[in-house]
């Protein structure tokens, strides 16, 4: 797949996730298989671009090309701005976040809540279109709910103004995380453009995603929360498209591997107070099909306040699994 100038390597994108994809879990994803790693969205608001929180976001050191950042906002202005800065800042793709649903985006009308205004939405896409010179990418839903699916107009009007890659994931709005995701919208979008497509939803296994190119035909697929404690998941899916089947988890000492790496990063990326307490919900998705064996176990390791007692309960939880799986 091009996006612009970029020849994307692979079929598999990590899809922008708040609060997730930050730059130490998007290397690790590209590092296991992801072709492409979206940013957390970074609001575009001009009094938000230096806080704390949005300077990490900014931060690609380290990370494989193209490196993609996903802006959020309402404002045609503001979008434009905010997308020269992050260019600036080293983002050679710039993605559009309209496909959030979470009430406080949508109640300041950005994400999803854009769907309803396609006026709007054309005016922000030209407006950081022609604010930067690397490729723009969008992300959207399939509509605001089920009674105004119109993510083929959308997808018209972003082609028309110089999109050049546009993600849906399968649901509207007003479905939230919940139902089915509904891929023949998804396929009735790739029918009716030419900018390549990428299927977003459900996507948690070589056989779905298998069954979703079938179904699409569309040119990449985004994996989110299918990819929560299984990182792992882009190479495993990877496996299974090109021999048919993959392996599904990780041995366990692969996995123990993994999370004192990925400690490790968030400690240094975040320091180690702020790094720890990112750490528990990462350590709580990578363990939660193990938690019968050492509950209290997994207790101790959630609740540890340092780095050090933290990556030591981790090691502990382990030789007990080896002991005792």
């Amino acid at each position: 797949m091009q996006i612009g100038p970029h020849q994307i390597n692979g079929s598999l994108i990590l899809a922008p996730m708040a609060g997730v994809t930050d730059r130490p879990f998007r290397i690790l994803c590209r590092r296991h298989g992801a072709s492409l790693a979206v940013s957390e969205m970074i609001s575009s608001k001009p009094e938000l671009q230096n806080t704390k929180k949005s300077l990490l976001r900014y931060d690609l050191e380290g990370e494989p090309e193209p490196r993609c950042i996903q802006i959020l906002g309402a404002c045609p202005v503001q979008m434009g701005e905010a997308a020269r800065l992050n260019v600036e800042r080293g983002a050679q793709i710039i993605d559009i976040n309209m496909g959030c649903p979470a009430k406080k985006v949508c109640n300041v009308a950005a994400g999803s809540a854009l769907l309803k205004d396609e006026i709007l939405v054309a005016r922000i896409l030209e407006s950081v279109v022609n604010a930067v010179d690397v490729p723009v990418t969008l992300k959207i839903r399939t509509g605001w709910d089920q009674q105004n699916r119109n993510a083929v107009k959308i997808a018209r009007i972003a082609e028309s103004c110089g999109i050049q890659a546009l993600a849906i994931h399968g649901r509207t709005r007003a479905c939230g995380f919940f139902g089915n995701a509904e891929y023949n919208t998804i396929a009735e979008v790739k029918s009716a453009v030419m900018i390549p497509v990428i299927a977003n939803g459900d996507i948690d296994s070589p056989e779905k995603a298998r069954f979703v190119l079938e179904k699409t035909r569309v040119d990449a697929l985004m994996i989110g929360r299918a990819a929560l404690g299984r990182p792992w998941l882009f190479s495993d899916i990877n496996r299974g498209l090109e021999n048919g089947a993959g392996s599904g988890r990780l041995e366990a000492r692969q996995l123990q591997e993994l999370i004192i790496e990925h400690l490790s990063n968030l400690y240094s990326f975040y320091g180690e107070y702020t790094g720890v307490r990112i750490a528990r919900k990462h350590i709580g998705w990578y363990l939660k099909n193990m938690g019968s064996i050492a509950t209290n176990k997994i207790t101790q390791i959630l609740l540890a306040e340092t780095a050090k007692k933290q990556t030591a309960l981790v090691y502990d939880f382990f030789e007990f699994y080896y002991r005792e799986g």
